[in-house]
């Protein structure tokens, strides 16, 4: 893969760590328009290749971030074969691949104790760190959008074409009504909502 197709996607002084790492690894790397739902994969075809996806809409941080996570997965799968997607041994490996980036020439002074704190113990996505999510996003949401815990209670708002009305805070999420189906849902508080006037 040629540098040029990534290298405008993460911080400059990441290139050459990223690079022996797609080299080393063999990465096989497509980078995707906006999923919804997710911010990167790493699949295996039936037969035997292996492709890493990630978001094009991250911005830098937030794209090497989930590119090493995805690295992570793919050297879990070579080194240890079919094992519980982010369970010990893809921690261990994510835990050490990312090591050479919590530098702050690669990510921002008020980011690295996050990230320092999240890599005590990785989770399945940084999204369910709520903190270092709003620091990745520099504090604010994408495209006009308002992050949930930015509203008021009783705000109606739309997300993936459905309408919802904002309820009260639970630990860590809000309950949010559909205004179709008059269910509740757990809406993370940094998820990015397009408010209704």
């Amino acid at each position: 893969m040629r540098k040029i197709q990534w290298a405008k996607h993460i911080p400059e002084k990441a290139i050459p760590l990223v690079e022996y790492l797609i080299i080393e690894h063999k990465i096989n790397l497509k980078i995707v328009n906006e999923r919804q739902t997710k911010h990167g994969d790493f699949r295996t075809f039936s037969n035997g290749k292996t492709q890493i996806t990630v978001n094009n809409n991250l911005n830098p941080h937030q794209f090497l971030l989930t590119l090493v996570h995805e690295i992570a997965h793919h050297v879990t799968y070579k080194k240890f074969g079919r094992v519980q997607p982010h369970g010990r041994e893809w921690k261990a490996v994510f835990q050490h691949l990312m090591l050479p980036f919590l530098h702050p020439e690669i990510y921002p002074k008020e980011i690295l104790p996050l990230l320092a704190n999240h890599f005590k113990n990785p989770k399945a996505s940084t999204d369910s760190d709520p903190k270092l999510s709003l620091a990745l996003k520099g504090g604010m949401a994408n495209n006009g959008k308002s992050f949930i815990f930015e509203l008021h209670n009783g705000s109606v708002f739309k997300f993936k074409n459905n309408l919802y009305k904002r309820g009260m805070k639970r630990r860590t999420r809000y309950e949010c009504l559909n205004l179709a189906n008059k269910r509740v849902y757990l809406f993370n508080q940094n998820a990015e909502v397009l408010l209704i006037e």
